[in-house]
């Protein structure tokens, strides 16, 4: 199965796909897409930013166009919906689905929910629809996609604060959680410390460190640090830049204080890690 809407270049893409067909990038070419992906008939194994993740069956994860994902061609027990800014910018609908630093948002751990036996039946429903509709081609058929995609987001977004660690945190903290991870994807290049974002939200850093306590068990300095490695893994992967060059444009003085932090986050150096990945792949 793989389905593509793509009528016109301003209106974007999106997919829904199994991957049995032709591999990952081939299907897509180039682009940065947001990904939905639904480990829907037993477990599987993919690789994300460089590491293999193992995704148990009936857990979905949430992938933003920072993540650098690979998927072998043919895997089975998969399903995946995928798009692109033009199709829907969740930033400018962030009023319609408050998903924007929440259900996506720029880290080296994706979000990830678990269905229940009704809610694996209510995305069945739902990928159902999906396809139907990819199959109906009119006038309106960019618009229906993009209402049952902003119907699949609103429920993930649902899903996914049900595992907030204290369910009774209030929605505005919710929002500032938010609002944090937002400023962190703006300002990480250059603003390392959790005081500097604390600054800008007019919040002392140790209410957000209560705040992220109950909100996930991740401090708001591991936020920082994981958007920084990240960038860090996509631009030694990507990019034909030296670990000195990456250093500077991340916000490091000197290159060696990139690499011992590099170290001291993912266990080995900056120059073995792209090696160490590229050798795999």
């Amino acid at each position: 199965m793989n389905f593509r809407y793509s009528k016109h270049p301003e209106q974007g893409n999106l997919v829904l796909t199994d991957f049995n067909c032709a591999s990952f990038e081939n299907r897509l070419g180039a682009g940065d897409y947001y990904k939905i992906i639904w480990a829907k008939e037993n477990d599987i194994s993919i690789a994300i930013d460089g590491y293999s993740v193992e995704i148990e069956k009936d857990h979905v994860l949430f992938c933003t166009p920072y993540n650098m994902i690979q998927i072998k061609p043919f895997l089975k027990g998969v399903i995946s919906l995928i798009f692109d800014r033009e199709f829907y910018c969740i930033r400018d609908h962030d009023y319609e689905v408050s998903c924007n630093g929440f259900l996506f948002m720029g880290s080296s751990a994706p979000a990830m929910v678990k269905l229940t036996e009704k809610e694996r039946k209510s995305f069945e429903l739902h990928f159902m629809f999906l396809e139907e509709e990819f199959e109906t081609e009119d006038h309106i058929q960019g618009e229906m996609l993009r209402v049952l995609l902003k119907r699949l987001l609103i429920k993930s977004v649902r899903l996914l604060k049900k595992t907030i660690v204290d369910p009774t945190l209030e929605q505005p903290k919710v929002d500032i959680i938010r609002q944090f991870n937002l400023l962190v994807e703006a300002h990480f290049r250059e603003k390392h410390k959790v005081s500097d974002y604390a600054n800008l939200l007019h919040k002392s850093p140790k209410t957000l460190s209560n705040l992220f306590a109950k909100y996930n068990n991740k401090t708001p300095l591991q936020v920082i640090n994981g958007r920084i490695v990240l960038e860090a893994k996509k631009l030694l992967l990507l990019s034909e830049k030296s670990s000195k060059e990456i250093a500077y444009s991340l916000g490091f003085s000197e290159a060696s204080h990139f690499s011992k932090f590099f170290k001291n986050q993912e266990g080995v150096s900056p120059i073995h890690f792209k090696k160490d990945t590229l050798n795999i792949h």
